[in-house]
């Protein structure tokens, strides 16, 4: 099986870039806080949506996975966002991981790279009832899910046990089941032959699987099955559920920091309309418009989003 990286780049953060400082890479994707009231001026007629990843986003990234907690503040600047936008969260997580750590009810979710989602109503465009079912969700609502890798369930559980038989030899690797994927961290890992060896153990494991993939991300394995769904697919998912089905009137912002957050880049620029930005401190190649240094910027920018909302209501009903 050909390797899924390069021996000497296994996550974002090693990608060389092609230009020669941050600054430079900043005048291709300028900040969406600097060049904030530019975004908007845009977004006055038109009716926002807001999409949000987790990890690296709305929290910081560490060493254990399940101490990505968010801070109170970043959940207050979130839920307020929400209160004027209709928001999502779209995340490699499970979809009850996400809502733990969030714990915001007036957001909807998806989890498992978009291949698990909640929303109250479905979408028209999806009645496939083999994927698209009634149930109750994490907040302890009546919703529809939508799982277009239901099938691959037993399968994927399978993978989950046989990885955990083999990689506990690998000091500091562990293994995160997210329900419809597999994520293999190993940001605890200190030595890089222990890395290659984790790599070898996880693609030989794979390659018995052919109708799973490995994909790659910061510091972490992430074993997928070959379903033709990803976030972009999510997105427009998530926009046909709110009833934006027409992308002339609908502004789609999409905030994430992973490679797995290009596909909801994408699709945004394929709309034609939209803001997709990109979370990095280091220079890297995306199909974002626009940028983000870290998490403390995107909470500044939601602050300033919902106080936009705010003011612009408030011009509005004086006019009246």
């Amino acid at each position: 099986m050909k390797s899924i990286l390069p021996a000497n780049q296994t996550d974002d953060e090693n990608e060389e870039s092609i230009w020669s400082s941050y600054d430079s890479w900043l005048e291709k994707y300028p900040s969406a806080l600097e060049n904030f009231e530019k975004v908007m001026n845009i977004g006055k007629e038109k009716k926002i949506v807001v999409f949000l990843d987790y990890d690296g986003t709305l929290s910081q990234i560490v060493d254990d996975p399940d101490k990505a907690y968010m801070t109170d503040a970043m959940r207050a600047a979130v839920r307020e966002v929400a209160n004027y936008f209709p928001t999502a969260i779209v995340s490699g997580r499970c979809r009850n991981k996400v809502y733990d750590f969030v714990k915001l009810k007036n957001i909807h979710y998806a989890g498992s790279h978009g291949m698990d989602i909640s929303t109250p109503q479905g979408s028209s465009k999806y009645q496939d009832k083999k994927h698209q079912q009634k149930a109750v969700d994490e907040k302890g609502n009546e919703a529809v899910l939508f799982h277009p890798a239901k099938e691959y369930l037993p399968t994927i559980q399978e993978i989950v046990k046989i990885l955990k038989e083999n990689i506990t030899v690998i000091t500091g690797s562990t293994i995160e089941d997210n329900i419809f994927c597999v994520t293999v961290h190993y940001r605890r890992v200190r030595n890089e032959k222990d890395i290659e060896f984790l790599k070898e153990i996880v693609e030989s494991i794979v390659k018995d699987y052919p109708n799973f993939h490995i994909s790659g991300g910061k510091k972490v394995f992430e074993i997928r099955p070959n379903v033709k769904w990803n976030k972009g697919h999510a997105l427009m998912y998530l926009l046909d559920t709110l009833g934006f089905d027409n992308y002339d009137d609908v502004l789609p912002m999409y905030i994430g920091d992973d490679r797995t957050d290009e596909d909801a880049f994408k699709v945004i620029r394929q709309i034609g309309g939209g803001f997709p930005i990109i979370v990095s401190s280091i220079a890297r190649e995306t199909n974002a418009s626009y940028s983000l240094r870290d998490p403390a910027d995107v909470m500044t920018f939601l602050i300033h989003l919902a106080k936009w909302k705010k003011n612009l209501m408030k011009k509005t009903k004086e006019r009246k």
